[in-house]
């Protein structure tokens, strides 16, 4: 029984301690698996295609403002009745071919307003979709670092395991010796035979807790291969100076500072966009002008001089060129209520993103009311926990002295044992969910999360 004590004992802490022996091994630190989330998730790659999208589209409607131009030849084989289109002459049954080739160019000069309304709505769609890229990577910075303190909390709550388990066995060994010596009963050496059995089926839940933490934040990173995957573990002092920079914030004030928040910002930009759509469809009520160019000639088979001789085809170019200009004014007067109906349309979505930015102006103030309510509440957990810790680690220390020399049973010391055990994994849990609100809190204020 001690051989497998100790085996496993020397297996779970060789678990626990890998990234510190195996150096060749990766450790991962907070900070490096949210910025590994930020440029491998799917989720925030898709958004990123969006802003791609979306930019060319801001290209394209900048380049609106140049006129178009285009090019174009055409060659007709004619046969039967034609027209010598440089003499007007009819010609009967007899094949003929012409060509036409011409350069033009065209522009609007006015279509209301649309084409600016276009363009300043194309950049608010870039920007909308970079916040948005912004918000799934704040929410995935969140998962992750929650999954996280999960990770460091089961480490810690195994390692407090295997050193129980360690306690208990030394217990049990001595106990056998008592009770082979006649000082204590034989069921006291039952009593610490059942406690380290309960000891090891603690052990092997919390080893068990920590794999499945370890899994759920490998598959938030997308990792194929979690088997390896290391975490580094914070010092206690580090987590101590986290914990000793805590005060009580103002609701308004940390408030105040999350207005940055892509949450919000995207709602903002949503609404001034819906508002430059709205501008955009009344411009349709007004006339459109437009001006247009072009250049060409054209060469025909039929066509003679006064000598009756063909005319070259490069004479015929040079003597049919054709240039042109022109202007287009299109007047709106009755298009079945289309430009009607798109107004009021837009008109309403600019109230439903007013609705919209309310809603998560709203959402966002509870959100900040929560995390602080929450933070205080962990907070004054963990200095209840870490008190009733020191109590319960004295009263244990004076219990087992005790039990070592026989002036208490081992009913007692498994008492004092389980509460000490409990009273340990209330600090620490209270411990890291005190911690992950103040990473909240700093989301919040806009700072960076990382330990």
């Amino acid at each position: 029984m001690k051989r497998f004590v100790f085996i496993a004992a020397s297996i779970c802490l060789a678990f626990l301690q890998d990234s510190v022996l195996n150096a060749q091994d990766e450790v991962w630190t907070l900070e490096k698996c949210i910025e590994y989330s930020w440029k491998n998730n799917l989720q925030i790659q898709q958004q990123a295609l969006s802003v791609e999208t979306n930019e060319n589209l801001l290209k394209k409607s900048k380049l609106d403002y140049i006129p178009s131009f285009s090019a174009g030849i055409n060659e007709n084989l004619n046969w039967g009745r034609s027209v010598d289109l440089k003499n007007l002459e009819i010609i009967k049954n007899s094949l003929s071919t012409s060509t036409n080739a011409s350069l033009s160019a065209s522009i609007m000069l006015f279509d209301g307003l649309s084409k600016i309304y276009s363009l300043k709505g194309n950049e608010l769609n870039v920007s909308i979709s970079l916040q948005e890229v912004a918000r799934l990577k704040n929410e995935m910075s969140i998962q992750i670092t929650q999954s996280y303190l999960q990770v460091l909390l089961a480490r810690q709550m195994l390692q407090t395991s295997l050193e129980n388990l360690e306690s208990i066995q030394n217990q049990r060994d001595r106990t056998k010796v008592l009770v082979d010596a006649g000082s204590q009963p034989y069921s006291a050496l039952l009593e610490m035979e059942a406690q380290l059995s309960s000891e090891r089926v603690q052990t092997v839940t919390h080893s068990s807790t920590l794999k499945t933490n370890i899994l759920t934040l490998t598959q938030l990173l997308d990792l194929e291969n979690g088997t390896d995957f290391n975490v580094y573990i914070p010092e206690d002092a580090v987590l101590d100076a986290c914990i000793a920079m805590y005060h009580a914030d103002a609701v308004d004030e940390v408030y105040a500072e999350a207005q940055r928040l892509p949450v919000i910002r995207g709602a903002e930009l949503s609404l001034e966009k819906s508002r430059i759509d709205l501008k955009s469809a009344k411009g349709k009520y007004y006339p459109t002008l437009s001006f247009s160019a072009s250049y060409g000639a054209y060469y025909t088979s039929t066509s003679k001089d006064k000598s009756g001789q063909y005319i070259p085809f490069f004479d015929q170019i040079k003597d049919n060129i054709n240039p042109s200009v022109g202007f287009g004014l299109s007047i709106p007067i009755f298009n079945n209520y289309t430009v009607a109906t798109n107004v009021k349309n837009a008109a309403l979505e600019v109230k439903r993103q007013e609705l919209e930015l309310r809603s998560r102006h709203n959402e966002l103030y509870k959100e900040v009311q929560q995390a602080l309510v929450d933070a205080d509440s962990f907070y004054e957990k963990m200095q209840a926990a870490e008190v009733n810790l020191r109590s319960m680690t004295e009263s244990f220390r004076y219990t087992e002295e005790k039990f070592n020399v026989g002036a208490v049973n081992s009913t007692d010391y498994i008492v004092s044992k389980t509460n000490l055990l409990k009273a340990q994994s209330e600090y620490y849990q209270t411990r890291f969910q005190f911690v992950f609100q103040l990473k909240i809190i700093d989301f919040y204020k806009g700072m960076p999360i990382k330990l």
